[in-house]
């Protein structure tokens, strides 16, 4: 079973502006900006049995729900077997197939935002897919099926494909962007010898610069095996648009080991431009989290790992009060689109949530 994504902190950050825009060759879109469809990985019994898939369904079968409301499903099923079985599940529930597709190809997991593709647009505003490398957040569980995810899916798609799989290798989960042109991340992800040994911060800059279209960064050191990410930035800090920084508030950042100075440094976070984010601070879950199937964990629930679609944004929840508080606060950031709450309990005992699994294809 792979080892939980639960705990967080972060050291002080550091802000650099490197490369001038000159370098730029892709840029990637921000996740509110329109979106062709979501990616997800439908769970599986080969990896980690029947009851290991059988508990994560109705998980998956809600954020497609809420996800066709706005946009296309692209859903990844292991085999065909598997994929006959899924819609089964999504008819049994009601969930209309019109913008339902599928993938057949192996995984190792659910975790698509860490090893599905990335997609960028050209200086020519052209989409094209990008294929970082995936080892397995530093050869730590299985990858080998899922680091060919994105060429497998390029091909299908007939969309050009840029291969970074032997230049950097870079989960998702691990970078944040506001679309215009800064870069949130942790050092403890990228700048690691399981992932990119020897690779200097400036190189790592550059290569952002070149393929995300990022000249500003923020920085955190991060802390090295906490967790199975090595501290991935999303399940505390995210941009929820261009212009807002979400986060935690205080004393919950404090609860999820962030340092007095960082949370201090986060807050005065500025743009490319040197403007201050709007801050949106969410809380923890009240109550540590307990499983539906009765697994009290010893650990809170995080709210800032949501995902935005076109029309519904997917927001993790924990049968817990503090549900309707990060509930509400987030609907107040999208006033144009409609807050799904999606229990996670499930999936959080395993290692993740919303935005850990799911992975946007833009416009």
């Amino acid at each position: 079973m792979i080892p939980l994504l639960t705990i967080f902190s972060c050291q002080k950050m550091e802000e650099n502006v490197q490369p001038t825009d000159t370098a730029i060759l892709y840029t990637m879109p921000e996740e509110s900006a329109p979106h062709e469809g979501t990616w997800l990985q439908w769970p599986h019994e080969y990896q980690y049995g029947v009851t290991y898939r059988n508990r994560l369904d109705a998980t998956w079968v809600k954020m497609t729900a809420a996800i066709v409301a706005g946009e296309k499903a692209h859903i990844i099923a292991y085999d065909e077997t598997e994929k006959s079985r899924i819609i089964g599940l999504l008819s049994k529930a009601g969930v209309p197939l019109t913008n339902v597709d599928f993938k057949i190809a192996p995984t190792d997991d659910v975790w698509v935002r860490d090893n599905g593709p990335i997609y960028v647009k050209d200086n020519t505003g052209q989409i094209v897919i990008e294929d970082w490398g995936f080892n397995g957040w530093g050869n730590k569980a299985d990858y080998q099926n899922c680091n060919l995810i994105p060429s497998k899916i390029a091909k299908d798609q007939n969309i050009p494909k840029v291969d970074l799989d032997e230049l950097m290798v870079n989960e998702g989960g691990a970078v944040e962007i506001d679309g215009q042109g800064a870069l949130l991340a942790t050092k403890s992800a990228i700048l690691n010898k399981n992932r990119n040994p020897g690779m200097t911060q400036a190189q790592a800059e550059a290569i952002f610069t070149k393929y995300l279209g990022v000249t500003k960064f923020i920085w955190l050191k991060g802390k090295a095996g906490l967790e199975i990410t090595d501290m991935h930035i999303d399940g505390f800090a995210r941009f929820g648009n261009s212009e807002t920084l979400v986060t935690m508030n205080h004393d919950d950042l404090l609860d999820w080991q962030v340092p007095e100075e960082d949370i201090t440094t986060l807050y005065a976070a500025t743009n490319k431009n040197g403007q201050a984010y709007r801050i949106l601070k969410l809380p923890l879950t009240q109550n540590n989290v307990e499983t539906a199937y009765g697994k009290k964990l010893d650990y809170k629930g995080s709210y800032v790992n949501y995902y935005i679609g076109n029309k519904n944004v997917l927001v993790p929840n924990y049968n817990d009060p503090n549900d309707a508080v990060a509930n509400k606060l987030i609907q107040s950031l999208y006033p144009n689109r409609t807050v799904v709450g999606i229990d996670v309990r499930n999936l959080y005992a395993n290692g993740g949530m919303i935005h850990c699994v799911t992975q946007q294809q833009p416009k």
